[in-house]
């Protein structure tokens, strides 16, 4: 299988699926994660994105590599004008600056670090019900919103009973619920909770960071032979079908061009089906019922 040409590229990017989300905003279907890439590592790595075609960006204050996407979107003029209005950033806070005046706080910090004037969606990171504080949390991220310095309020890793309570204490469905899903991890449950209730689903870890490559005894790859594409881009294809918004991280320029390449091929009702029937019963990441990202 070849690298994907700069012209499929650059057509792939320019047809990109944007979700409709519950408040009207619409983000590219596809971003570039940048979790575990140091501050001076991820300049270099977002500037390719961008070159490549990329749209959307996700980061986090806890990924402590907010100023070196900052300097990467200063770089590349992405960070004011046309070109700032057609990216997609989001970045997330802290768990340990949860609450109203602590968030509002950080989030003056991030946006310092980052180099813009707003961010297209902020995110609260963990939902941590032993220390629960995401309903004074949300009132801050409504403020910034009418302030029109964030567009689009998210959060990651909320369960049903999370994004339950968020919404009796504050009226408020969010726009998008980030969490781990990969074939071998699907969370239909939480899944099912969030469509009904119109929240889109945003999935991390879209390929169990290559585990679920291998998965199902050759299953991925013997799809992936079928239609000359690599393992990773039957597991992104069958992301994109579900309509889910995925964030594949990737250092390496010719699999992000590679991860953007998802348009000219679709799986067959069966193929789905078995990739479906991958689901499994152990997750690669954290619990959010225990776990922190301070």
């Amino acid at each position: 299988m070849s690298e994907p040409s700069d012209l499929v590229v650059a057509a792939a990017a320019a047809t990109m699926p944007r979700i409709r989300l519950n408040d009207g905003n619409r983000i590219p279907q596809i971003g570039l994660g940048v979790l575990r890439i140091d501050d001076e590592g991820v300049t270099p790595v977002v500037k390719a994105a961008l070159a490549a075609g990329y749209r959307h960006i996700d980061g986090a204050a806890g990924y402590n590599n907010e100023a070196g996407v900052g300097r990467a979107l200063a770089e590349t003029g992405f960070n004011k004008g046309r070109r700032r209005r057609n990216l997609w950033l989001t970045t997330k806070l802290r768990d340990s600056e949860q609450g109203y005046d602590s968030a509002l706080k950080a989030f003056d910090d991030s946006l310092a670090k980052l180099q813009v004037d707003y961010v297209d969606m902020y995110m609260i990171h963990w939902p941590t019900p032993f220390n629960w504080r995401s309903g004074d949390t949300w009132k801050a991220f409504v403020k910034l919103r009418k302030e029109e310095r964030v567009k689009t309020l998210g959060v990651c890793n909320f369960l049903p009973e999370h994004l339950e309570r968020l919404h009796d204490e504050t009226g408020e469905w969010p726009a998008i619920n980030q969490i781990e899903l990969h074939p071998t991890w699907q969370q239909r449950n939480v899944v099912e909770f969030c469509k009904e209730r119109g929240i889109a689903v945003e999935a991390y870890s879209p390929m169990a960071r290559g585990a679920d490559l291998n998965a199902g005894d050759g299953t991925i790859e013997r799809i992936a032979k079928a239609h000359n594409v690599s393992p990773a881009q039957v597991i992104l294809r069958w992301h994109i079908e579900n309509g889910t918004i995925i964030i594949p991280k990737s250092v390496h320029v010719a699999r992000q061009k590679e991860n953007l390449d998802l348009f000219g091929f679709a799986l067959t009702l069966e193929e789905h089906a078995a990739i479906d029937a991958l689901d499994g019963p152990k997750r690669a990441g954290h619990d959010p019922l225990t776990f922190t990202y301070a």
